[in-house]
């Protein structure tokens, strides 16, 4: 099977990322529509105003067809990077197309200067849990909420990027 990761950006792209969220974590979890609209927004932002130089997009594809999704965009906190949006289609686990999903959206916050990523998750998506440990985020918050229909335990991750040119 060909798998790659390209640059978000081709028709259909935004659509597949909104459409592919609602329906994995419906069937997976349960989640209402409310978690579709938050993707939503994201995504709408993103599209609106993202700078390139600071923001950037990914789909993986696995024999041309999309299974993979990350974006990177610009927190509120200045020099902090987030990530938001990751995702892998069932049809395209169990080949590490999260790690290097991540591992882009990292090596590109890094080069566009950024010292630190956040992340939001929840406690249920372990699998992503395990791919964010491996690369250094550490858990900063985690707090019970009421979110998307369910009850679920907010996590927000971060990830101290060493400076170039300083050893670690």
């Amino acid at each position: 099977m060909d798998m790659t990761i390209r640059q978000l950006g081709q028709p259909g792209d935004l659509g597949w990322v909104l459409q592919a969220h609602g329906e994995v974590y419906a069937e997976e979890y349960g989640w209402d529509t409310s978690f579709e609209a938050m993707v939503a927004r994201i995504i709408a932002d993103y599209a609106a105003r993202h700078d390139p130089a600071r923001e950037a997009g990914w789909i993986a594809e696995a024999d041309g067809r999309r299974v993979g999704c990350v974006l990177c965009m610009a927190g509120d906190e200045p020099g902090t990077a987030v990530l938001r949006v990751l995702l892998v289609h069932p049809s395209g686990r169990g080949r590490g197309l999260a790690g290097r999903l991540v591992d882009t959206c990292m090596e590109f916050a890094v080069e566009a200067g950024y010292e630190r990523m956040r992340l939001w998750t929840t406690d249920l998506l372990v699998a992503a849990r395990h791919v964010y440990l491996r690369r250094g985020f550490e858990l900063i918050k985690e707090e019970p909420q009421r979110v998307f229909g369910a009850d679920l335990v907010g996590q927000t991750y971060l990830r101290e990027f060493t400076p170039v040119g300083v050893d670690a």
